[in-house]
């Protein structure tokens, strides 16, 4: 089967590789701000360090449509990827382009750990499991957690290492607002997914919770995000100038209310719910990182 350039691009699932830039992108972002703290800092291994975590997160997304479409996870019926469901490409086609995929973002991380240093090798390592049996830990409520801890923290603190030389760890705090609301990405999927996934035999948070405390789980993921700036700006490890994200939670309402309006008999009502955090992820991170290329300019 041949496939066009544009065909190839949209079985990476583009709108969702947010969850992997931005976090980056705040990153480097704070290591811009605090960059007198440091006496070399290498902006180039920041960008192939965000490079990488893209190319990482591509084969993710592949091995998880490989997987969920194996296990019968994905079908005709479900709000899954089309992309095997639909026969558009081959099974074996998206596993060997996930594998290449990790492959390839594991060649940037070799030499940007042969540039930096050993931390970076049991950040990779970490990383390159979690993506691979991502789709093993989803299957038994783990993958909120999975998620949480690869890119809510990892990708962040791999960032901060290969563009310094050390691991700064206020930079987990840093993220974790990101992170918080990237999980809320992955919970608006498993909530639109609680009776197809039940169909499937796997658990996720979503289905172990019921609907109403996943509506109550929704909501602190995205105030919870709100919230943890508020502290980091009280100890003073955000630059006043972070206030101005708070212009973007009148979206994190909009979506909370449309969780909320969805019942189990209608929860082709947050079909697209998913996409809607994965576009507050991007305008929340962008505004977290102008703000704090700002900060560091004045």
């Amino acid at each position: 089967m041949k496939h066009s350039v544009k065909e190839w691009f949209l079985a990476t699932r583009p709108w969702s590789l947010t969850a992997s830039s931005m976090p980056a992108l705040v990153a480097i972002s704070y290591i811009f701000y605090i960059d007198d703290k440091f006496i070399n800092i290498n902006w180039i291994y920041g960008l192939l360090g965000l490079l990488g975590a893209i190319i990482f997160q591509i084969g993710g997304n592949l091995l998880n449509d490989y997987f969920d479409f194996k296990y019968n996870v994905d079908r005709k019926d479900t709000y899954s990827s089309r992309t095997l469901v639909d026969n558009i490409f081959t099974s074996k086609s998206i596993f060997n382009f996930g594998l290449i995929s990790l492959i390839a973002g594991s060649i940037i991380g070799i030499y940007l750990m042969l540039n930096t240093g050993w931390h970076l090798l049991w950040i990779g390592i970490l990383g390159f499991l979690g993506s691979y049996f991502y789709y093993k830990l989803k299957y038994i409520a783990l993958g909120d957690l999975n998620i949480f801890i690869i890119y809510g923290l990892l990708i962040s603190l791999g960032i901060g290492y290969v563009m310094t030389g050390e691991l700064i760890w206020n930079i987990l705090l840093v993220s974790s607002p990101v992170g918080f609301l990237i999980v809320g990405i992955l919970h608006a999927n498993n909530t639109r997914d609680i009776l197809n996934d039940q169909k499937a035999g796997i658990k996720t948070p979503a289905m172990k919770l019921g609907l109403k405390a996943s509506k109550l789980y929704f909501l602190l993921l995205n105030f919870g995000a709100y919230i943890m700036i508020l502290l980091l700006l009280f100890f003073k490890i955000l630059p006043p100038l972070c206030i101005s994200i708070f212009f973007i939670l009148p979206i994190s309402i909009r979506n909370i209310r449309q969780m909320n309006e969805a019942g189990i008999e209608n929860l082709e009502k947050i079909k697209y719910l998913a996409e809607s955090m994965a576009k507050l992820v991007m305008l929340f991170s962008l505004m977290y990182a102008i703000s704090n290329f700002i900060a560091g300019l004045v």
